[in-house]
C-alpha cells in the first residue's frame, strides 16, 4: 500500500514537469509578443505563467522530497515536503501578483494610449487552448494518482487558459479603440494571480496547522459506530500528511469482553475506514463502556 503511494508521488511528477515545459515555452512566447508589439495584458499573462514555472518547480521538487522514506528525524515521512513546497510557492505568486496589479493600476491611471497588434490576441487565444490541453491531462492524471497537488495544478491551468482568454479580449477591444481595456485586463490577471496565491496559501497553511474538514470527521465516526462490537466513540481526530490522511480515535466496547475480542474489534475499525475511504493510518485507542 505504501509503495503504491510512492508511485503515485512518482507518476505525478510528469504533471509537473510537463506544465514546467508548457509554461516556459508560453511565458517567452507572450512577454516577447506582449513586450514587442505593446500590449500589457499579454505581458501580464507572460508573466503570470512566471509565476507557474516556479510553483510548478516547487510542487516538483516537493513531490521528489516527499518520496522520502522516514527516517529518525522524521518517524512519520516526508510527506509534508509537498504541501511546504506548496506554501513556499504562493510566497512568489503573490509578490508578483502584487506587482502586475500595481503596474497595471498604473496604467489605467496614466493612460495607455499604444494599440497593441492584433495577432498578440491571436497568440493570446492559441496560448489558451494549450493550456486547457494541459488541464485536461493534468485532471486525468490527478484522479488516477489521487494527488491534490496535481488537481491544484489542473485547477491552475485552467485558470491560465482564461487568463489568456481575458488578455485576447482586452486586445480585441484596444482594436476599437478602448485602449484602457489591455490595461484593465492586464489589472484583472494581477488580481486572479493574487486570488491564485492566497487560495494556496490558505489550503497548505491549513493542511500544515493540522486543520481537518469537520464533515469528513463526521462521516467518519458514523461509519465507525456501524462496525459490530463498537458501543460508541469518545473522541476522533484527523490530520494530512501530504495527500494522506491519518486518524486517531477513541472507541468504547463491552467492559467484560476480551482483549483478544476488542483487538478484533479495533482491526475492524481500522479496515473499514482504510477501505472506505482510503485512509492511510488509524490510530484506535479501545476503553471500556463504564
Amino acid at each position: 500500500m505504501i509503495q503504491d503511494r510512492y508511485m503515485n508521488l512518482k507518476l505525478s511528477e510528469r504533471g509537473a514537469m510537463i506544465s514546467i515545459a508548457t509554461y516556459l515555452v508560453l511565458s517567452a512566447l507572450k512577454l516577447f509578443v506582449g513586450i514587442s508589439m505593446g500590449s500589457r495584458a499579454l505581458r501580464a499573462d507572460g508573466f503570470n505563467n512566471v509565476t507557474d514555472i516556479l510553483a510548478s518547480v516547487a510542487v516538483l521538487i516537493g513531490l521528489k522530497l516527499s518520496q522520502r522514506p522516514a527516517d529518525s528525524d522524521h518517524p512519520y515521512g516526508h510527506w509534508k515536503s509537498e504541501t511546504i513546497a506548496s506554501l513556499f510557492a504562493s510566497f512568489i505568486m503573490m509578490a508578483v501578483g502584487v506587482q502586475v496589479l500595481f503596474d497595471g493600476a498604473q496604467s489605467i491611471f496614466n493612460g495607455h494610449e499604444e494599440r497593441p497588434d492584433l495577432l498578440a490576441a491571436w497568440i493570446g487565444l492559441l496560448c489558451a487552448a494549450i493550456m486547457f490541453s494541459v488541464y485536461a491531462y493534468n485532471k486525468r492524471l490527478s484522479k488516477k494518482t489521487g494527488s491534490n497537488s496535481v488537481l491544484a495544478a489542473a485547477k491552475d491551468n485552467f485558470s491560465d487558459g482564461c487568463v489568456s482568454i481575458g488578455a485576447s479580449i482586452g486586445i480585441f477591444g484596444a482594436q476599437i479603440h478602448l485602449n484602457w481595456l489591455d490595461s484593465a485586463a492586464a489589472f484583472v490577471i494581477g488580481l486572479l494571480i493574487c486570488k491564485t496565491a492566497w487560495d494556496i496559501f490558505r489550503e497548505s497553511s491549513y493542511r500544515l496547522s493540522d486543520g481537518f474538514d469537520d464533515k469528513t470527521l463526521h462521516a467518519f465516526n458514523h461509519l465507525v459506530h456501524s462496525v459490530p462490537g463498537v458501543e460508541g466513540v469518545r473522541d476522533i481526530r484527523g490530520r494530512n500528511y501530504g495527500n494522506n490522511t491519518v486518524i486517531d480515535l477513541v472507541i468504547v466496547v463491552d467492559p467484560d469482553m476480551s482483549l483478544r475480542e476488542a483487538h478484533r474489534i479495533s482491526s475492524r475499525v481500522e479496515a473499514v475506514l482504510m477501505d472506505k475511504y482510503d485512509v492511510f493510518e488509524v490510530h484506535v485507542h479501545v476503553e471500556p463502556n463504564e
